[in-house]
């Protein structure tokens, strides 16, 4: 899990079908160190990963993605923004239908994808 070790979340505001605050990135976190020294940048692989961690905590259940027929990364994130989140779901039986996104002045990720709880 990389929540409260990669980043932390501040500022959550959340209804039943939707979670949005503000992500702080640990900047001193290993991870960095490997990618990239010298010009450090958030993995793709961890952006998509936080958007999981910040669902499950939110909904006190584990969830595993299924589908993203829609990933796009549009900015490089470095450890030094303070990105806004915002997901929004829909459910059906096992199923989240999920749109989210991480901001600073404009869009810089975007996922809508398909989790299964567990």
């Amino acid at each position: 899990m990389l929540m409260n070790d990669f980043y932390r979340i501040s500022q959550v505001t959340s209804g039943d079908d939707s979670i949005e605050g503000t992500i702080h990135f640990n900047a001193a976190h290993p991870i960095f160190q490997g990618h990239f020294p010298g010009q450090p940048v958030v993995p793709g692989v961890c952006t998509m990963q936080l958007i999981k961690e910040i669902m499950e905590w939110q909904r006190k259940q584990s969830i595993q993605l299924v589908d993203a027929p829609q990933v796009k990364f549009l900015q490089l994130i470095t450890p030094e923004m303070t990105p806004q989140f915002s997901i929004k779901w829909r459910e059906s039986e096992n199923n989240l239908s999920v749109q989210a996104s991480l901001r600073t002045d404009k869009d810089v990720f975007k996922i809508s994808g398909n989790y299964r709880r567990d």
